[in-house]
């Protein structure tokens, strides 16, 4: 109970730790590693890990429930190098939840995965790539620029269930709109990304 939390354990509090651990051991370490691969923007060249929730506790609706937090997840989003193994970087994070255990005897936690990506990349000398690039050019009178994106898109599926190993990702819009709050899409920029698309599409069905 809320009037006598000195006889539970507050998993919310224990959380803090797991959280305090990471600010100053996990994520000095994360803010050193970067990848030789072009990702854009230039700042997402190094390992992040981004705290994306928190819950644990009395939920916000409802009447007041004076208990002690008897449980607490947190969701992390930790985005990981091409140079880095999913497996390191999950070992990073259960070494974190050993130490604590190991620390305190009213620690008790657990790892799970909602969803692993594993990085995709295209040859640049497949047909795909050459010809949507030798279309930009034609159409748009600029060199394509070959870059890596630290998100994650639908083409993961296409490369790894569908086995299509030819598969890229292009569209219209400048990268630095994306994710912001004003996030927008040039109607001039749609219709050059079409043209691109179609007359690339052509150009490999060979009509």
């Amino acid at each position: 109970h809320g009037s006598m939390p000195f006889l539970g354990v507050n998993a919310v509090e224990l959380m803090g730790r797991v959280l305090n651990h990471i600010d100053t051991h996990l994520h000095p370490a994360l803010s050193v590693r970067s990848t030789d691969m072009p990702v854009e923007p230039p700042e997402a060249r190094r390992a992040t890990l981004n705290i994306n929730g928190i819950h644990g506790g009395q939920t916000q609706a409802g009447v007041g429930t004076p208990c002690v937090a008897d449980r607490c997840t947190a969701i992390f989003d930790r985005r990981f190098l091409k140079e880095e193994s999913f497996e390191t970087v999950r070992q990073e994070i259960s070494d974190i939840l050993t130490y604590l255990k190991m620390r305190h005897t009213d620690f008790k936690a657990e790892l799970s995965d909602l969803m692993v990506v594993h990085p995709v990349e295209t040859d640049k000398e497949t047909d795909l790539v050459q010809t949507t690039a030798r279309t930009i050019r034609d159409v748009l009178q600029t060199s394509p620029e070959y870059i890596a994106s630290p998100g994650t898109y639908d083409h993961k599926h296409v490369f790894n269930i569908g086995h299509v190993d030819q598969c890229i990702a292009y569209g219209p819009g400048l990268l630095h709109l994306a994710h912001q709050p004003d996030e927008y899409c040039e109607i001039e920029h749609l219709i050059q990304s079409c043209k691109v698309m179609a007359l690339t599409a052509m150009r490999l069905l060979g009509t």
